[in-house]
């Protein structure tokens, strides 16, 4: 359910939004918008409504945070790079990089948080160029690119013209993309000229409409992430739009302008859980429902995944009690709510000694009861 359309892949081809100065600025190696109802409950993210470091989709580690550690010690480490010599980002093989024609020393490297232009141009192995991109501008390090090129370019000095051969896993992945055309699981070799690199502007003084607008773009970004898998670059992207929405301002701001940064923080609280509960951290997912429901107590999207929530973590009674109350509510939507077999299993013995219910499946006018108890 998307309050918003998404293109699968279609966020990495486009000019990203510059992020702002934040505090607390939540890094994509650290690890939501509100989407209409989807089907399947555990899918949604509120669309209208991870990490980048598989690509393929997928629950993630943390070798994502790995890459990151590596890469930051590169560009602490390594001296600015001779013209012919090719450099191995992450010691893996797969992210290389080779200076074609050198910048402006060291000292002049772009820094994590700053929003950077670029010029680059997308190719497969096989020379086939997909994208050619005059001027693609990022905030570096929020995850708004694909991982290969983010993790690299905080190597490249100004004025830098570089080579990058990057294994899918740093690009497209095991899904490929749509747009630009790129196949599954095909490496990439990106020719890259950092343009520029400036500091962000103030949130707090960012016209609040500008605001609202670049927190969307992030979000758009997570839901880029959310429907290609990438679940932890989701929660990521979540969290900087979040930020956005609630810094504080400096400048005057209308009760409208108020309101639809509220319903922007909502929204982005939305998918956030929806992704947190994809990732099992099934507190972070409550702790955001709650937080949803804090600001509109009527939200049905966040009292369906509080109540899943609340399900899996073996609370029955109270799950039961705020999914008949998101029904009530929204009677026209179907939600089916899956217990995990384990608990299921799990409880059978304990229900002769333990009042309790366990439910397989909810719809609009009735419960199915794997087994009952006395409650």
């Amino acid at each position: 359910m998307a309050d918003g359309e998404v293109v699968n892949g279609s966020a990495d081809n486009q000019e990203v939004a510059p992020s702002g100065k934040k505090s607390g600025h939540a890094s994509l190696l650290d690890s939501g918008e509100d989407f209409e109802m989807l089907e399947d409950v555990e899918e949604d993210v509120d669309d209208d409504l991870p990490p980048l470091e598989d690509a393929g989709g997928g629950k993630k580690k943390n070798n994502s945070a790995k890459d990151a550690t590596k890469a930051d010690a590169v560009a602490d480490q390594t001296p600015s790079a001779e013209p012919e010599e090719w450099l191995d980002v992450l010691g893996n093989g797969q992210l290389r990089k080779k200076v074609l024609e050198p910048g402006a020393g060291p000292d002049s490297r772009p820094q994590r948080g700053q929003n950077v232009t670029i010029h680059l141009k997308t190719s497969l192995t096989d020379g086939t160029v997909v994208e050619e991109l005059p001027n693609l501008c990022f905030t570096l390090g929020d995850g708004d690119v694909l991982q290969g090129l983010d993790l690299t370019v905080q190597l490249m000095e100004m004025g830098e013209k570089a080579l990058i051969e990057a294994g899918a896993k740093y690009t497209y992945g095991a899904l490929g993309s749509s747009t630009p055309a790129v196949p599954p699981d095909a490496d990439l070799i990106l020719e890259v000229q950092l343009l520029s690199a400036d500091d962000a502007p103030d949130l707090e003084l960012m016209p609040p409409l500008e605001r609202i607008s670049l927190a969307n773009r992030k979000r758009e970004r997570g839901n880029v992430h959310y429907q290609r898998g990438d679940y932890a670059f989701a929660v990521n992207s979540y969290g900087i739009a979040l930020q956005i929405t609630e810094a504080s301002s400096r400048v005057d701001i209308s009760q409208q302008e108020e309101e639809e940064l509220l319903d922007m923080k909502v929204k982005c609280l939305n998918n956030m859980a929806a992704a947190q509960l994809k990732l099992d951290h099934y507190e972070a997912a409550l702790r955001s429902c709650v937080s949803v429901l804090a600001h509109q107590p009527d939200n049905v999207k966040a009292l369906f995944r509080k109540g899943k929530v609340l399900a899996l973590q073996g609370e029955y009674a109270e799950a039961i009690k705020t999914l008949k109350r998101a029904l009530k509510l929204e009677p026209s939507n179907k939600m089916e709510l899956q217990t995990p077999k384990y608990s299921l299993s799990a409880h059978r013995t304990e229900c002769s000694k333990t009042p309790r219910i366990a439910f397989l499946s909810m719809s609009i006018n009735n419960w199915i009861p794997l087994h009952t108890c006395h409650i």
